[in-house]
């Protein structure tokens, strides 16, 4: 059923702890692999709010599970997790004090490289949109195309921790006065002339990333809902969190601290849980993955 490979699956269920009869939130829903685990631990009667910000992926995921006793317990919601809080009182107003666990799977889907179109990876060859929903009115195209040199360079230092900040957005600014950056193949190219090749990663990595996560305010969304998701669970609640990079791993890290010095929450995960050498084997996309855990008190 899943394009969408679920990350971490066993580590998941071992800190989230489901039981029969539970009621859990799936903050990032993508192809619904993390949340038919957690179903399949809490029958009879357990449910699952199901959160996906992108309209076109929630339901093509919808159309693919079947299974009749799975789709009665499961509440799927087209929105933005920073909402998190509106959309439980909103949806499912009885499940003040009762929601068991909150699972962020902050890794973009696999259906977005593979099937969206939308330019997320240099891999295919698209037009430069990135956008998770298309109501929202920034593309990657904008940002190349329209904003200041020191805004683009700011969004390649910040968001990609890209070395050759400086370079790429000059030249960006300059590829750009002779005509539009509008394809993926266009700025790979003219990344790779400054960027050499780290590795197995590939030069161009770290300005997709950064235009993603400028694009979708990725990093100011995880800061907003993280509170929310503190005050929805329940007194022994469980909050599980996946990142993929360096940026999002520390904003969930100093949060936990600051919570765990308030009191407020139990850190389960001393250092982040890591895939083991056969999970990155078998999805080598989960490599970067880092899981970290925490028991409301």
């Amino acid at each position: 059923m899943e394009t969408h490979i679920p990350v971490l699956k066993k580590e998941i269920i071992k800190y989230l702890k489901p039981s029969p009869n539970e009621n859990f939130i799936d903050a990032t829903f993508n192809g619904g692999g993390h949340s038919i685990e957690i179903l399949e631990k809490t029958k009879p009667n357990g449910k699952i709010l199901g959160i996906e910000l992108d309209r076109e992926l929630l339901e093509e995921t919808k159309n693919k599970i079947k299974n009749p006793e799975i789709k009665k317990r499961l509440i799927l919601i087209n929105d933005n997790f920073k909402n998190l809080k509106e959309i439980v009182k909103k949806v499912c107003p009885d499940w003040k004090g009762r929601v068991s666990g909150i699972i962020f799977d902050l890794g973009f889907s696999s259906w977005h490289i593979e099937k969206s179109k939308r330019g997320f990876s240099f891999m295919k060859d698209e037009i430069l949109d990135m956008r998770y929903d298309k109501k929202s009115d920034l593309r990657a195209i904008d940002i190349l195309n329209k904003r200041q040199e020191r805004d683009i360079e700011k969004i390649l230092r910040e968001y990609g921790e890209e070395k050759y900040s400086k370079k790429i957005a000059k030249a960006i600014v300059e590829e750009r006065r002779k005509k539009p950056i509008l394809k993926t193949s266009e700025l790979s190219c003219l990344v790779e002339k400054i960027v050499r090749k780290r590795g197995k990663i590939h030069p161009s990595t770290k300005t997709f990333q950064a235009l993603r996560i400028a694009v979708n305010q990725e990093l100011e969304n995880l800061k907003e809902v993280l509170p929310q998701a503190i005050e929805v669970l329940k007194s022994k609640g469980r909050l599980v969190i996946i990142s993929f990079h360096s940026l999002e791993d520390r904003i969930v890290k100093n949060f936990f601290k600051e919570k765990a010095k308030e009191g407020v929450i139990e850190i389960l995960t001393k250092k982040p849980i890591i895939p083991s050498k056969k999970e990155i084997k078998e999805n080598p996309r989960s490599r970067s993955a880092k899981l970290r855990a925490i028991k409301k008190i």
